[in-house]
């Protein structure tokens, strides 16, 4: 047979055909014949080709049921339509249907017997319409690819029912190809929305070693890694045959891995030769989800199989009612079909397989065997053949759908106006003269609804509507099995996958008849975060506690977030709360402790006030200024007050007032022991000849007038800084990242440091005239009292301010406080102790003669 051609044209203009196929098939003649391939074997026997005599064909073995069923659909679909006056009401169409064995090569030979026709010799033009319009087939998307490839040469369209490979979408490759099923593109969509529904992400893959599982292996791929549900456990192929040793492998892979739930693209001879391991091996606890081309297979739902795959899910056909088909099978009689000249043959095969019998010539093994003739009378109807089963019509519906679609077709073209055609010049096709391809142009346009409902139309890649069943394998308490249907998947443009389940329904083949967990890794709680295992799947990953600070309020977070600046995550990660805050407080031990020094100071003061108020008219009160120990006694009195202001929640009055008042307080306290030391330095100039001048320069009035003067200075520099640039309260966060520390920020750092600066200018001037008159006669020693007073009051802020800068957060204000503390403590015991010590237990030299240095005992 010629490469460009089925067949060949002599010189003498007559048609002759290159060879002749031995094939099955079922025939009937018509105005327009559509061609069929259907499986009505299983197998084929290839015979040995040694050449040295002509070839034998393949034969076919083990007979299909289901595969003739589907052809018989055809058969019955065009003849309903040549019944129907309102479709193709005056032309009748005719078949011719083959068997393919399941063999790519048989499947060949039927194609070009249905493109080139039947007949040995044709003495006439090879002209006119070719010996087959289209084709309704094949139903192994292997075989759909390969013929697709040349009938797509001469554009002959071919509409598969069964044919699911996502690759047939291609139409560069496949021009002329159609079909009423689903993509696998779509099924494997389907099969994710599944996995999502039972957050099932770590799951394994089998396909099978052709076109149909490879590609399906591909989509899967490709869809799992852009939803980003889920992740393969393991991908295998399934051999083609029975490969104990990869079988066993392959099962070996499954019972190691800790995925629970198994997805199967392949045929059902796969799943039988599988699940001969499985049964070895014992692998159970397993969820299966199966493709559509074993979903309803029969073969599988068996009592020994129920246990491991019983409670799969599967993705099947949608089901279809055709009515009178099944009056149509049971009406069929081998006499009914008694031209056998062109191997019209598939009905006496199944009378054969059904009744067990044989036609006349029988072999002659048969005859010995003690078989018996089939007579062509035997009764259908005393037979249980899943045949006659017309209520879960999914394959043979689609065969249904696909003889209406090619029908509606023909019936569009016949309707066209000729001068309004789509054609060349306007021109219509003619069907005495109509070309495949311009019955193509009409059955990409087709779209029609069955008298079942559903709507039958091509979308842009020539697939079916997307649409399944979702089945469940329900095995029953007696051991019987029963497929039944838990939902249904959809999918279209405006909103995508649908999927719809009853779940109540669905039956679980697990002790605990719930849906199996089957994930590599559990979810991460809220407060943790998603940590990949190195070298494994996205899914399979560690669960890290987020970091202090971090919170994560979903399951499976990728990363934790941090929380705003005011707040902290709780002791479980999972939410953000305020942070603590943290000042130097009343109620806090250390806090307790500086109020109750600071009250304490307070106290001491006003006693040593009143017993100096009491005791004003002695020698040692009234001795050097009375009126500026008084004046020192407040001062003392309102440094012990100043430091309440550094504790308790900071505030904007108690922040501009602290730093004010102990700045204040302690240069007036500063500045009266400073004019009491110049005050002692007089008199002692005045005592000598000559020097009673210096005293009119330290009156009463000239102390006063000093005394008010430093302090009004520290008052200018306190209110420049309030002015310029106040102390306000600040949350400080840099201390401690689980907490704020509230702090009253100085603002001006300058304007503090002129504040410090100025009480240590007069603590030091102080000192220094205290120092220089620490020598003088007894009877002026205060200057003694003053020295040492001094020297403990430098001291103590010498150390202060280290000790302050390296303080953090409320820290800081409590040694605040406690230099205040400190150094008041300090001038008032060492100013005013031996002075109360002598008032009040020595009242014997609180005497003017003592004072005066002219008693023998010392003060």
């Amino acid at each position: 047979m010629g490469v460009s051609s089925p067949v060949s044209c002599s010189l003498s203009s007559s048609c002759q055909l290159q060879g002749q196929f031995d094939l099955n098939g079922m025939f009937k003649a018509g105005d327009v014949v559509l061609g069929g391939l259907f499986e009505v074997h299983y197998y084929s026997v290839l015979p040995s080709m040694s050449f040295a005599s002509k070839p034998q064909q393949p034969s076919c073995k083990g007979f299909d049921i289901l595969g003739f069923k589907q052809s018989q659909t055809m058969a019955f679909a065009i003849e309903e339509i040549n019944r129907n006056s309102n479709l193709l009401p005056n032309v009748t169409l005719g078949y011719s249907l083959y068997d393919n064995c399941a063999t790519l090569g048989v499947a060949f030979r039927a194609v070009l017997s249905l493109v080139s026709g039947r007949q040995e010799k044709v003495d006439q033009q090879c002209l006119g319409s070719p010996h087959v319009l289209a084709i309704v087939g094949d139903s192994i998307s292997t075989h759909c690819i390969a013929i697709s490839s040349v009938l797509g040469l001469y554009k002959v369209p071919m509409v598969s029912y069964f044919a699911t490979c996502s690759c047939l979408s291609d139409q560069q490759r496949f021009p002329s190809f159609f079909r009423t099923i689903p993509s696998d593109a779509f099924q494997v969509r389907a099969m994710l929305q599944i996995l999502k529904r039972f957050g099932w992400t770590w799951v394994g893959l089998l396909v099978s070693d052709d076109d149909y599982g490879l590609y399906a292996a591909r989509s899967f791929h490709s869809d799992l890694a852009q939803s980003g549900g889920g992740c393969l456990a393991y991908s295998e192929v399934l051999p083609w045959g029975n490969d104990p040793t990869e079988f066993r492998r392959i099962v070996n892979v499954m019972k190691k891995s800790t995925a629970h739930v198994v997805i199967v693209f392949a045929h059902r001879n796969h799943i039988l030769h599988l699940m001969e391991e499985v049964i070895k091996q014992n692998v159970t606890g397993l969820q299966w989800m199966a493709s559509e081309a074993w979903t309803l297979s029969a073969i599988l739902q068996t009592p020994h199989l129920m246990p491991y795959l019983g409670g799969t899910l599967g993705i099947a056909i949608r089901r279809g009612e055709i009515p009178g088909l099944r009056e149509f099978l049971l009406r069929m009689r081998p006499e009914k079909d008694p031209d056998h000249s062109y191997g019209n043959s598939i009905v006496r095969q199944f009378w054969e397989d059904t009744f067990q019998c044989r036609f006349a010539p029988p072999s002659s093994d048969w005859v010995d065997a003690g078989g018996r003739l089939c007579t062509g009378q035997e009764d259908l109807r005393n037979v249980e053949l899943s045949i006659f089963d017309v209520s879960d019509l999914r394959p043979d519906y689609n065969v249904y759908k696909a003889v209406y679609a090619l029908a509606h077709a023909l019936e569009d073209m016949l309707q066209c106006v000729p001068g309004r055609g789509p054609f060349s010049g306007h021109s219509c096709a003619s069907l005495q003269r109509v070309e495949p391809w311009q019955l193509l142009y009409y059955l990409e346009r087709v779209n029609f609804t069955t008298a079942f409902g559903d709507q039958v139309s091509f979308d842009e890649n020539r697939d079916a509507l997307p649409i399944y069943d979702v089945m469940n394998w329900l095995w029953l308490p007696d051991g019987s099995t029963k497929v039944q249907n838990v939902g249904v998947v959809r999918e279209s443009a405006s909103t995508g996958g649908e999927l719809t389940l009853d779940e109540d329904r669905i039956f679980w083949n697990f002790e605990s008849k719930k849906p199996p967990q089957s994930v590599c890794s559990e979810s991460c709680p809220p407060g943790t975060r998603m940590a990949r295992r190195k070298g494994k799947p996205v899914c399979c990953f560690d669960c890290i506690l987020c970091s202090e600070g971090k919170i994560s309020n979903q399951t499976d977070a990728m990363e934790c977030t941090s929380c705003p600046e005011d707040f902290w995550s709780n002791p479980q990660r999972d939410h953000c709360v305020p942070k603590s805050m943290e000042f130097l407080s009343y109620h806090e031990p250390l806090g307790i402790s500086l109020t109750t020094a600071s009250l304490l100071g307070t106290l001491i003061c006003s006693i040593v006030l009143g017993i100096f108020m009491y005791h004003r008219t002695t020698p040692m009160v009234r001795a050097n200024n009375s009126e500026l120990s008084f004046l020192l006694l407040l001062s003392l009195k309102l440094c012990f007050l100043c430091s309440l202001l550094f504790i308790g929640r900071p505030r904007l009055w108690t922040c501009q007032l602290r730093h004010a008042a102990f700045g204040i307080s302690f240069v007036l306290c500063v500045s009266c022991i400073l004019v009491k030391t110049m005050v002692v330095l007089a008199v002692f100039k005045a005592s000598k000849p000559g020097g009673g001048a210096s005293l009119k320069w330290f009156g009463a009035v000239q102390q006063r007038g000093t005394v008010l003067a430093l302090t009004s200075i520290q008052a200018m520099i306190c209110t420049a800084w309030l002015v310029s640039s106040s102390p306000v309260p600040y949350k400080n966060t840099q201390y401690h990242t689980d907490k704020i520390v509230y702090e009253c920020a100085v603002g001006s750092k300058v304007g503090f440091a002129v504040l410090l600066g100025y009480i240590g200018l007069l603590a030091i001037l102080s000192f220094m005239l205290a120092f220089l008159a620490r020598n003088l006669p007894d009877n002026f020693n205060e200057a003694k009292l003053i020295t040492f007073s001094m020297l403990i009051f430098c001291a103590v802020w010498v150390a202060f301010i280290p000790a302050y800068v390296n303080s953090p957060g409320n820290y800081a204000d409590a040694v605040e406080v406690f230099a205040i503390l400190a150094s008041s403590f300090g001038l008032l015991v060492a100013l005013f102790g031996p002075k109360c010590y002598i008032i009040l237990l020595r009242p014997e030299r609180n005497t003017k003669k003592a004072v005066m240095g002219r008693g023998t005992t010392k003060i």
